[in-house]
């Protein structure tokens, strides 16, 4: 019985969790796609110099510490031991401080001669904007962890959305009135300093729901006095044995994405490019083009932390035969989401990015064409991740994505200085990053857990669809953007392929009844799709 309960709680955080991850990635695409309309290419350079950078601090800062105090409250609140959960909070949160203080320091006072070894001088605004979040973001961090220890996942939840609500609005408030009234410059420093305010009422939330409950854990501290008390270092031990290895692993990506910033512009000019094309490009490649690409991972994060404590669990009780079950099922649906959504995004990218900047040359969509392997090598990767922390073996995803990302260094130099290739040759780099270390990740599991995959139920059946689909979308785009306009006609074909996908992979057999009961709310989906003969 309680089995069933704490896997009813598990599936309700997750999907609480992954609603609003798409609340806030859906908002933050309605950020970007105005934002570039309002300070253009040249201020989305500025932009996007400048936010590797400062995730990169933010991740040294904060990564891994939330993900280590939630796991090790959620002990200690199993065994009803209140007072340690307590004392774990606080030596999380001032670590947590302490290094989000050092961090600001840095990026804060050496904004100069950052932007200047980024041959960047003019995005010193935009840095020194949103610097103070460094400050607020750590804190807000440990209040996620700790209510994440306990399962309270709607307040997690509400300071995702609130944070990316107040950066969304006065971000692009900011933006506005400083690119009319300043130019580029600082109308980059706005669009950036909205980070800033968001993290600060986030955090202000979390703060008043914390000390809101401090009737509730004064009595608890008392009902757990009987508890051996572990000593300050012991904890920061513990802390640190999971916290690290996520910490490396976490700043690949940002450490890449700064030292790319670097290598494009500087190739860009090499090649006979000014510096304005250069930025101009590279603000189209990371802060135009990738913003798509990323938005379909919200779904594939959300099935990597379900996955963690599914897969641990089955560790934990030696059942491996539940973790394969979950592991295949879980690579299928990442699959059965994935490709539908890169080849969706194929088949319409020059016309996506027409409509969401108009302003923008043919190139930017062009671009987005040639990223859109990424959608379904970053979704694998990252359900991989899960099921690797599950497993214990937290530093197999460190490992192939740095070996991805030195292919990908290696690439982005080389194509980018040569004229005819220019950005693309970031794009492809970006690519054969994502593929090398999704391929590590898939080929360590499959040997590690001893998992055979169907041909027929892995590739072919989610090939037939998404072909169909492709098919489907490119078809009626074409048929209907000389009669009710492109912009119209590009939504109208995204619904057309939506609607045939799920069709085709219903008809033959793509997903199955046992798949469909998994999801939330899967009783009901199912006796739906049954109703109207879909399903057997």
């Amino acid at each position: 019985m309680n089995n069933n309960k704490n896997k009813d709680s598990f599936l309700k955080g997750a999907l609480i969790l992954g609603m609003a991850g798409i609340i806030v990635k859906i908002m933050g695409a309605f950020f970007r796609i105005p934002l570039g309309n309002l300070i253009g290419s040249k201020g989305m350079g500025y932009y996007q110099a400048v936010y590797p950078v400062y995730t990169l601090f933010l991740t040294l800062a904060t990564a891994g510490f939330p993900t280590a105090l939630a796991k090790l409250v959620s002990e200690k609140n199993a065994i009803g031991d209140y007072k340690g959960v307590h004392k774990i909070f606080k030596i999380s949160y001032t670590v947590l401080f302490i290094t989000g203080l050092v961090a600001f320091c840095i990026f804060f006072f050496g904004a100069k001669y950052i932007v200047q070894s980024m041959h960047n001088p003019d995005a010193y605004y935009a840095m020194l904007a949103i610097a103070p979040a460094l400050l607020f973001v750590p804190m807000m961090s440990s209040y996620r962890g700790y209510f994440q220890g306990k399962k309270e996942m709607t307040k997690i939840a509400i300071s995702q959305i609130s944070e990316q609500f107040f950066r969304v609005i006065l971000g692009l408030g900011l933006a506005y009135f400083l690119m009319n009234s300043y130019g580029s410059e600082l109308g980059a420093a706005g669009a950036i300093a909205g980070a800033t305010v968001g993290s600060i009422a986030s955090t202000i939330y979390l703060v008043t729901i914390y000390i809101g409950e401090r009737k509730q854990r004064k009595a608890e501290k008392k009902a757990s006095q009987h508890f051996k008390d572990e000593t300050v270092g012991r904890i920061l031990k513990k802390l640190l044995v999971v916290a690290i290895p996520i910490t490396i692993g976490a700043s690949v990506m940002p450490l890449v994405g700064m030292i790319d910033s670097m290598i494009v512009i500087r190739r860009l000019t090499e090649a006979g490019f000014t510096s304005d094309q250069a930025l101009s490009m590279f603000g189209q490649l990371t802060g135009m083009a990738m913003a798509i690409i990323n938005l379909p991972s919200v779904i594939t994060i959300a099935m990597s932390m379900s996955l963690v404590p599914s897969i641990s669990e089955s560790y934990a009780v030696g059942n491996k035969a539940k973790a394969r079950k979950d592991t295949k099922s879980a690579i299928k649906v990442t699959l059965l989401m994935v490709l539908p959504a890169a080849f969706g995004i194929a088949s319409l990218a020059t016309p996506i990015m027409s409509l969401l900047y108009p302003n923008e040359p043919s190139t930017v969509g062009t671009i987005l064409f040639v990223l859109t392997p990424c959608v379904v090598f970053l979704g694998l990767m990252q359900t991989m991740n899960g099921v690797l922390q599950g497993m214990g073996k937290p530093m197999i995803p460190v490992i192939a994505l740095s070996i991805g990302m030195v292919f990908k260094i290696i690439i982005s130099y080389t194509l980018t200085g040569i004229p005819e290739i220019n950005v693309f040759g970031s794009a492809l780099g970006t690519v054969t990053a994502y593929l090398v270390a999704a391929l590590i990740e898939i080929v360590y599991v499959k040997k590690a857990m001893n998992i055979r995959f169907s041909p027929k139920e892995f590739i072919i059946k989610p090939l037939i669809s998404v072909i169909t689909m492709f098919i489907a979308v490119k078809l009626s785009y074409a048929l209907f953007a000389g009669i009710i306009g492109s912009k119209i006609a590009t939504v109208v074909a995204i619904c057309v392929g939506a609607a045939v996908y799920g069709l085709v992979i219903i008809f033959i057999g793509g997903i199955r009844r046992d798949e469909v009961l998994t999801m939330p709310k899967g009783e009901k989906i199912y006796k739906l799709l049954k109703k109207f003969n879909l399903m057997r």
